[in-house]
């Protein structure tokens, strides 16, 4: 009886039926489990310590890290009933918004270790040197020098990519921290071609026609106005410069607001081809970068193109009192 009200009291926390409707899925470790979960790494070690105690959960060591899962014995052993319980609330919970917030993000981790070509020991999986990085920075071989913009540009990332083939770029975010730790990877990486600049999606530090390509990576669902964005980034385009766009599909995952800041659960097709099109931008085209299925995040990529002549079809006439540098200073 003691034992059994042990086991019990184990099970009577949410957080450990939440780790253990994770593990009878796949094998995670604690960071990628606290990244799903969103507690503090070290409240999943001790809850993992304590079901590994129980020998619900067993470890296992690979490439530097300790995966868990469900122990291979742990649905025997007398136990066989407890897992027909608890798979039959797993399923009946699987409606739950707490639930599918956290098969959300169990999605994303699985997608990132499929991008990273994570082998989980399958042999025919591992190849000496793949790398998306290696990819991306090959195609950007086939490219001109341009000048480009990254709007959003976050921790810079995307914007120290960009300047391995780009001439210029300038990264822009409203947040004074992020931008602080962007300069510092930049000067840690020995990247001299980036210039840092605060600044709002709406009104952009930027001249008219000034740069030849204009990114907005992840950027736009966190726009207050995303039209008005979409028309300020093709302000600063040159004539026959592109704008890029690569964001999520629309989605139904609420928790992204309070976690992420985002203003938007992404975008249709439909929406994007839209907004680009009003900014006056042609040869519009929009389709879907990447998704997985079971995965609610899908990446949309959008393009267009300025024309010598492009203008935002919403654009009212500008007073003549007013002058570029007043309206965009």
């Amino acid at each position: 009886m003691q034992q059994t009200s042990a086991l019990f009291r184990l099970l009577s926390d949410s957080t450990r039926l939440r780790l253990l409707r994770l593990l009878a899925q796949d094998r995670f470790n604690v960071t990628e489990l606290t990244g799903i979960l969103g507690v503090a790494q070290s409240s999943v070690s001790r809850h993992l310590g304590l079901l590994k105690d129980a020998g619900l959960v067993t470890e296992e060591r690979e490439a530097g890290f300790v995966y868990y899962t469900v122990a291979e014995d742990a649905r025997g052993n007398g136990n066989g009933s407890l897992w027909t319980l608890l798979d039959a609330h797993f399923e009946s919970g699987a409606s739950d918004r707490a639930v599918r917030a956290d098969e959300a993000r169990m999605q994303e981790v699985l997608r990132l270790r499929k991008e990273n070509f994570e082998t989980h020991g399958d042999p025919r999986q591992l190849v000496p040197g793949r790398s998306w990085a290696a990819w991306a920075r090959a195609l950007g071989h086939l490219l001109p020098p341009l000048d480009v913009a990254d709007i959003g540009c976050g921790e810079g990332y995307l914007t120290l990519e960009t300047a391995r083939w780009a001439r210029t770029v300038v990264g822009i975010d409203r947040s004074d921290e992020v931008l602080e730790r962007a300069k510092a990877l930049a000067v840690r990486r020995h990247v001299e071609n980036v210039e840092w600049k605060k600044g709002d999606l709406s009104r952009l530090p930027l001249r008219d026609d000034s740069v030849d390509v204009a990114m907005l990576s992840q950027s736009l669902h966190h726009a207050s106005d995303p039209e008005r964005a979409i028309a300020e980034t093709a302000r600063v385009l040159r004539a026959g410069g592109r704008l890029l766009i690569l964001d999520l599909r629309e989605h139904d995952q609420t928790w992204v607001r309070n976690r992420f800041g985002d203003r938007h659960l992404g975008f249709s097709s439909t929406e994007l081809d839209s907004m680009l099109r009003a900014a006056g931008l042609t040869d519009v085209r929009v389709h879907v970068g990447a998704s997985k299925a079971g995965d609610p995040f899908a990446v949309l990529i959008a393009s267009g193109v300025k024309t010598q002549m492009a203008k935002p079809k919403s654009q009212s006439p500008k007073p003549k009192s007013q002058s570029k540098s007043k309206r965009y200073a």
